[in-house]
C-alpha cells in the first residue's frame, strides 16, 4: 500500500468517525433496545447532553461514577453510555451533596453526554439475560413468558418481543453442585449465595439479571431445575429446598458483561467509532 492510499484511508476513516452524532449512538441503541421496552419505574434514555453533538469516542460502563466520568475524560470520550441510569430518581438540585450530583456537574463542565439503557436492555431479545446464558453455554434459550411491545424503529411502527427472563438448557445435564462452581468462576463471584444442593443433575436454566427474585415463583411455575438471579430477599430461599437449585450471584455480577452488548452494536452500526470499556470496577460492594 502506498502513502497517498495510507493517508487517503486514513482520511475516510477519520471522515467516517468524525459524521457519528450523538443522536445517530442513541438511535442504534434504541433500534436493539427500544426504549418501551423499559419498566414503568425506569427512567432509561438520554441522561445528560446535547444529541447534536459529534461524537469524540464512547465509554462504556455498568454504573456511572465520579471515577467513569473522569476516565471518559482522560480518553477523550463525549459520551457514556451505562447499563443502570444515573438519573434514576429526580434531582432538585445540581451542587455535590452526592455522587450523583457531582457527576452531573462533572459531566456537564466537561461536555459529556450520558445515556442509559437499563431495563428495556434487560427486557429486550439478546439483551442481558441472553448475555448470561450465552456466558454459560445454555442452548434453545428463549424469553420466559414473551409480549409484544409497539415500538418506533426507523420511522416504522412495528411489535418486537420482550420479557423479563429467559430459559435455556446445558447441552447436557451437569451436577447441581459443579454447576454453580462454574457459574461463580464464570461470572468472578467473591460470594456465590445458593439454597440446599440438589440431589438430581440439573439442565433447565431460569435467569434473570440485577434484582429478579420476582421471576422465582414462574421458574418455579415450570419446573426449571435452575433459578439464577442477580439479588434475592431472605425468606424466599425457604420452602424450595429439592424443587429448584437457586444461584444468587450480586446484582453487579450478573450484569457485568452488558458491556459486551453495548460493545457489539456500536462496533457493527459505526466501525469507525473509538469505543472504550471502563476499566473502574463500580461495585460498591466489597466482600471480606
Amino acid at each position: 500500500m502506498d502513502f497517498i492510499t495510507i493517508c487517503f484511508t486514513f482520511a475516510a476513516e477519520k471522515s467516517h468517525y468524525m459524521s457519528v452524532k450523538i443522536q445517530e449512538v442513541i438511535t442504534a441503541l434504541e433500534r436493539f433496545a427500544p426504549l418501551p421496552l423499559q419498566e414503568s419505574y425506569d427512567n432509561a434514555g438520554l441522561q445528560i447532553g446535547l444529541t447534536g453533538a459529534e461524537v469524540s469516542g464512547v465509554l462504556l460502563c455498568l454504573d456511572v461514577t465520579e471515577e467513569v466520568v473522569r476516565e471518559a475524560v482522560d480518553l477523550g470520550c463525549n459520551m457514556i453510555v451505562s447499563h443502570h441510569p444515573l438519573l434514576f430518581r429526580g434531582l432538585k438540585m445540581v451542587s455535590d451533596a452526592n455522587y450523583v450530583q457531582r457527576c452531573v456537574r462533572l459531566a456537564v463542565q466537561n461536555d459529556i453526554a450520558i445515556y442509559s439503557a437499563h431495563t428495556n436492555l434487560d427486557n429486550a431479545e439478546d439483551g442481558v439475560n441472553y448475555k448470561m446464558a450465552e456466558r454459560l453455554g445454555l442452548m434453545d434459550v428463549e424469553l420466559v413468558s414473551p409480549r409484544r411491545v409497539p415500538v418506533r424503529i426507523d420511522g416504522r411502527e412495528q411489535t418486537v418481543r420482550a420479557g423479563s427472563g429467559v430459559v435455556g438448557y446445558l447441552a447436557q445435564e451437569e451436577d447441581s453442585l459443579e454447576f454453580l462452581k462454574r457459574v461463580k468462576q464464570t461470572f468472578r463471584v467473591e460470594c456465590l449465595m445458593h439454597n440446599e444442593l440438589l440431589e438430581r443433575p440439573v439442565q433447565s436454566v431460569v435467569i434473570c439479571g440485577g434484582a429478579g427474585d420476582f421471576m422465582l415463583d414462574q421458574a418455579l411455575a415450570m419446573q426449571a431445575d435452575v433459578f439464577l438471579t442477580g439479588e434475592m430477599h431472605y425468606h424466599q430461599f425457604f420452602g424450595h429446598e429439592q424443587d429448584i437449585q437457586i444461584g444468587v450471584l450480586g446484582h453487579y455480577q450478573s450484569e457485568q458483561f452488558t458491556t459486551d452488548i453495548f460493545y457489539a452494536v456500536l462496533g457493527e452500526a459505526f466501525p469507525g467509532l473509538q469505543i472504550f470499556v471502563a476499566e473502574s470496577n463500580t461495585n460498591p460492594i466489597k466482600y471480606l
